[in-house]
């Protein structure tokens, strides 16, 4: 999962494309869903490019039963909680962010 994290601090588009299955999909707080390789790159361009020099900091990780979910500060330094489905091969087939609550996050 420190993949992600890397990719997302150091804005390298393609390794971090290159970690979602063919029809990976994002569930991104706003409500929209990108859907595949197509989606992504709609969606994830502007959130590097646009990033604050805080942005994709690592708050905790946490195992659950069927996922791994990620709380870390999203391009803007909002606090969120990403939740990350893998296939059998350990590519990213489905992510759920959803803003945590407090004073850095959207939700407050």
């Amino acid at each position: 999962m420190d993949h992600v994290g890397l990719d997302c601090r150091e804005r390298r588009l393609e390794d971090l494309l290159s970690l979602y299955a063919d029809q990976g999909t994002l569930d991104c707080c706003s409500g929209e869903l990108f859907v595949g390789q197509a989606g992504l790159l709609c969606y994830w361009p502007a959130k590097l490019r646009g990033a604050i020099e805080a942005a994709f900091e690592l708050d905790e990780v946490h195992r659950e039963p069927e996922c791994v979910r990620l709380d870390y500060r999203d391009y803007n330094g909002s606090a969120v909680s990403t939740k990350f489905w893998f296939d059998a091969e350990g590519s990213i087939t489905r992510t759920l962010c959803v803003p945590l609550p407090g004073p850095r996050s959207r939700a407050a």
